[in-house]
């Protein structure tokens, strides 16, 4: 059977009362038991560690800015949501406040210390879910990541593309602005929008404010 158990996971089903005693004696390895028979479910019980924020940051990243863009239900929920992204959908043309500027983007990475009270910056965040020897190495990536998104969303306003790609990517985007704003979150892929069902159709239903 391509769904059949391995031998260790049947047998843990009968040993009852001595499961507790059985379950608490570890074993010192660094190879783990075989879950399935099978190599393909098999495959999908063991997780590289990079695979969690390979897989989940950008949900994390879509997720989160699809709040901010389609506005907070907070106190001075609108005031907030004009100066982080409102304005740049008001005035969608505007170089000066398309990319996020040093200043704020430095008081949300940088380190804090001590901790200020309800914050947690993105390089606390880094240094508290990974060894001192890797943090500057993940924190370099994703200031990397940030820096390719927000250059690529400015050319997506003011570049012309030529190629296929980037011209197809400049299509999407602008249509989010000026065609169907509730839609079409993604700004380097429409991946996370098909996935999350806000792809928006080819034909607008009606003209947008």
């Amino acid at each position: 059977m391509p769904f059949s158990l391995a031998f260790v996971v049947v047998i843990v089903g009968h040993l009852g009362e001595d499961y507790q005693e059985w379950v608490h004696q570890p074993i010192v390895s660094k190879e783990g038991p075989r879950f399935f028979d099978s190599d393909f479910w098999e495959a999908l019980t063991r997780t590289k560690w990079w695979a969690i924020p390979l897989i989940w940051l950008p949900v994390v990243t879509w997720s989160i800015s699809r709040s901010v863009r389609m506005g907070l239900e907070l106190p001075r929920g609108n005031t907030i949501h004009y100066l982080l992204h409102g304005c740049h959908h008001k005035h969608p043309m505007d170089g000066l406040r398309l990319v996020f500027p040093p200043a704020g983007a430095a008081v949300i990475c940088v380190p804090a210390k001590p901790f200020p009270v309800g914050f947690v910056s993105y390089g606390n965040l880094i240094k508290f879910l990974s060894t001192p020897t890797t943090a500057p190495a993940l924190f370099g990536g994703g200031l990397l990541g940030y820096v390719m998104y927000d250059v690529t969303h400015y050319y997506l306003h003011h570049g012309q593309p030529s190629s296929k790609v980037p011209r197809n990517l400049k299509k999407y985007h602008l249509n989010h602005h000026f065609r169907i704003q509730d839609m079409g979150f993604g700004i380097t892929s429409s991946l996370w929008d098909r996935v999350f069902g806000t792809l928006p159709p080819s034909k607008a239903p009606g003209k947008s404010r």
